[in-house]
Parts: C-alpha cells; structure tokens; sequence
C-alpha cells in the first residue's frame, strides 16, 4: 500500500435506532470524528447518524458523495479521489456494515486496484448476528441475497437451498423486502420439509429483538408479526 495515500475506513451503523455506543466500539466514533469525507447511500440519513455519533463535528466541513442505484460507476470511481491527496475517506453503511449486503463492494474492490488502505471497522452485522443466534451450522453457511420475487420460482429456489443445504451440511442464509416477510414465512412453512430447521431473526440488538430456531411445522403453530421489521432468515435441513 502506498503510505502516502489516505485510507479508506469501512464504517458500520447501528441496526436501528438504538444509541450509536450501545452497538458501536469507540474506534467508530474516533473514526467519524476524524474523517470529513464520507461515502453514503443516503445523505440525510448518514448526516444524521454522524452527528449523533460525533455531536460536535461541523456538518458545514462534510464532503458527502452518494453512492446509490442512480450513481453511475464513472461517476463513483472518482470518490476515492481524496485518498490520492493523502485524505482519509470513510464509506458509511446504512445499516449495519458496509460492502456486506450493502452497498460499497466496487468502492473496496476499487480502492484495492489504486493501492488505497482497506481499514474495516467492526460493528453489527445482522447476517453474522443471526448465524450466531441460530444454532445452526456456523462452519458452512452461505448468504443468499433476495430468493425470487415470482412465487413459482422462488418456490423451486426453496427446494433447491433445501437440497444444498442437505448435501453439504451447509445453513442457508437469506434476507426479503421487510414489507413481503409474513408472506415468505408462510411459504417456507409450507414449502420445507416438516423437519428442516429454520430461524427467524428480527430487530437484532433492537429492545424489540426475536430469534427462535424451529422446525418447519413447529412454525405452522408459530405466530409472529414480522411486517416491516428487519429480518434474516436461515434455514437447514439436516
């Protein structure tokens, strides 16, 4: 790495609207207070956070660069650019850590083509936070992203993880739109194998926090109200 180059910090955020140190080591307060160029999804959303995080930090000094589905990748390869002048910049999370089911991963990957310092900062991850919680396999699992939004196919996406998952002793991990969870919970419970294992984790370090591991038809008799809410979902059939 080039020593006179800025770093790039990977800044995590709360999962919610809990208090920024509740969840968040000191480290990412030093960060955020030192750093005034920042990478987000969201502006609003970011200044929000950095001012609650580092009350006394000017928003007036802050350079924010939007990383969002409209930000062209011309356009965003130019946002490591302060790094180049020996500036620190971080990419902020919306939600938990960034480049993890979260915007920024070209950013990294960008930054690691120029030379640039990758510095991660820990914080809460929720797909970690529920593998954890889950008792299930946590030495083989993969994250799966969105199952498809057609109920056919995302029915044949079901069976296949559940085949996988079966062959190679391995969780599988997967998150939905929050307005649509009730509707894949039920499908899972009809579309897996009575016996297949399977957790739902809700508002993960929230004071409303969920997490129960269940087989398929144990959660027939389950009830739960998981619209709107953050949730992961993992299942495995052993």
């Amino acid at each position: 790495m080039n020593n006179k180059f800025g770093k790039l910090f990977l800044i995590p955020t709360t999962l919610g609207q809990n208090e920024p140190l509740e969840v968040l080591p000191i480290s990412v307060k030093k960060a955020v207070e030192e750093i005034d160029f920042f990478i987000v999804e969201n502006e609003k959303s970011a200044r929000r956070f950095i001012k609650k995080i580092a009350p006394r930090k000017s928003q007036q000094a802050l350079r924010i660069f939007v990383l969002d589905k409209y930000t062209s990748e011309f356009e965003s390869k130019s946002f490591i650019d302060p790094c180049f002048q020996g500036i620190n910049v971080g990419l902020l999370s919306e939600a938990g850590v960034p480049a993890i089911a979260d915007p920024g991963a070209n950013i990294v990957m960008l930054s690691h083509l120029k030379k640039v310092q990758v510095v991660p900062l820990v914080g809460p991850s929720s797909i970690i936070l529920a593998m954890m919680a889950s008792g299930l396999n946590g030495q083989r699992f993969a994250f799966n992203g969105y199952l498809p939004i057609d109920k056919t196919e995302r029915k044949k996406k079901i069976k296949e993880l559940e085949k996988w998952s079966k062959q190679n002793d391995q969780s599988q991990i997967f998150i939905e739109t929050p307005y649509r969870n009730q509707k894949l919970l039920t499908e899972l419970r009809s579309s897996l194998t009575p016996s297949t294992l399977l957790c739902v984790a809700v508002d993960l370090t929230l004071s409303t926090e969920y997490v129960k591991t269940l087989t398929a038809k144990e959660w027939k008799s389950e009830n739960i109200d998981l619209h709107k809410r953050p949730c992961i979902f993992i299942f495995h059939k052993y």
